[in-house]
C-alpha cells in the first residue's frame, strides 16, 4: 500500500511556514533509534545544504514507547519539554516493535501527542522505523500500521523504513544496522536523517561535507562520524528518490 506523506492542507501549512523564515525548530520524540548516532544533528546539519535550517532538539529515552513520554515514566519529561518551546514540528518514533506487539498502543499515544502538539501550534509527523535485522519480513506490518495511524491522525509521514528497503535493493550488502541488528549503523543513521530533511524541507542535497561535525562551547571541531564519501552519495540519491515516490501528493 503506497501511502502519500504530505497531506493536503498539511502540506500547505507547513511551507507556507517554511517560506516565511529560514529556520524550522525540530522536537524528536523517541528512544535509541532517534538518538543513536547523534541522528538529530545530522539532520541539522544536512539541512545546511537546503534552502531551510533545521534546528533540533530531542526529548529520548534508551527503550522507551510513546505512552511513558506521555506519562513522565522513567523521569522523562517530553512534556514539560513541549511545554517550554515553541516548535514547527514534533517527531514522534514508538518503540521499535510496539507497532508489532501493541499495535493499540501506538494509535492510542500517536493520537494523544498528535491533539497536544497541534494544541501548541506544531505539526506532527510520525517515524516509520524499520523492522530489526533478523526479521525483515516484519516491514510490511509496519508500513501498514504506521500509514494507518498517520492517516487516523492526518500527520506526516516520514518513511524511513520503506527507505532502508529501498537501499537494501539497489545494495543489498549495505550495512545500514549496527551490529546488534536492531540498532542503526553510521551509514543507517545518515541515510535517516537525510530522509528526514528530505521530508521536512522537500530538498535533499547532493552533497554535504565528508564528516559531519559540530563544534563544542570553546569552538572546537566535534567530529560526529566518518563515513566514505561514496557511501554519502549514494544514501543522499536513495533517500531523494524515496522521498519523491512515497512523499508526494496526488
Amino acid at each position: 500500500m503506497k501511502y502519500r506523506l504530505f497531506v493536503g492542507a498539511l502540506l500547505l501549512s507547513l511551507f507556507a511556514s517554511a517560506q516565511k523564515k529560514d529556520t524550522l525548530n525540530v522536537l524528536f520524540i523517541g528512544n535509541s533509534y532517534t538518538y543513536y548516532n547523534n541522528m538529530p544533528h545530522l539532520v541539522s546539519l544536512i539541512s545546511d545544504s537546503t534552502d531551510t535550517k533545521i534546528v533540533t532538539r530531542k526529548s529520548t529515552r534508551g527503550d522507551s514507547w510513546l505512552h511513558e513520554h506521555w506519562n513522565g515514566r522513567k523521569a522523562i519529561k517530553t512534556r514539560e519539554v513541549l511545554a517550554k518551546e515553541k516548535y514547527d514540528i514534533v517527531v514522534l518514533q514508538e518503540y521499535s516493535m510496539g507497532a508489532i506487539n501493541s499495535p493499540d498502543s501506538l494509535r492510542k499515544y500517536v493520537a494523544k501527542f498528535a491533539k497536544l502538539v497541534r494544541e501548541y501550534g506544531a505539526e506532527p509527523m510520525l517515524y516509520l522505523v524499520w523492522a530489526r535485522e533478523k526479521v525483515p519480513q516484519y516491514q510490511a506490518d509496519l508500513n501498514d500500521a504506521y500509514e494507518f495511524v498517520a492517516k487516523e491522525n492526518k500527520m506526516l509521514l516520514v518513511p524511513v523504513g520503506k527507505t532502508w528497503e529501498l537501499a537494501k535493493k539497489y545494495r543489498p550488502n549495505i550495512q545500514l544496522f549496527d551490529p546488534d541488528g536492531t540498532h542503526p549503523s553510521n551509514l543507517g543513521s545518515f541515510l535517516t536523517a537525510a530522509v528526514f530533511v528530505g521530508a521536512i524541507t522537500g530538498q535533499v542535497p547532493e552533497k554535504v561535507y565528508q564528516n559531519p561535525s559540530v563544534r563544542d562551547g570553546r569552538g572546537e571541531t566535534i567530529e560526529l562520524m566518518r563515513l566514505d564519501w561514496l557511501d554519502m552519495i549514494f544514501a543522499l540519491k536513495v533517500a531523494r528518490e524515496a522521498v519523491e515516490t512515497y512523499c508526494g501528493t496526488d
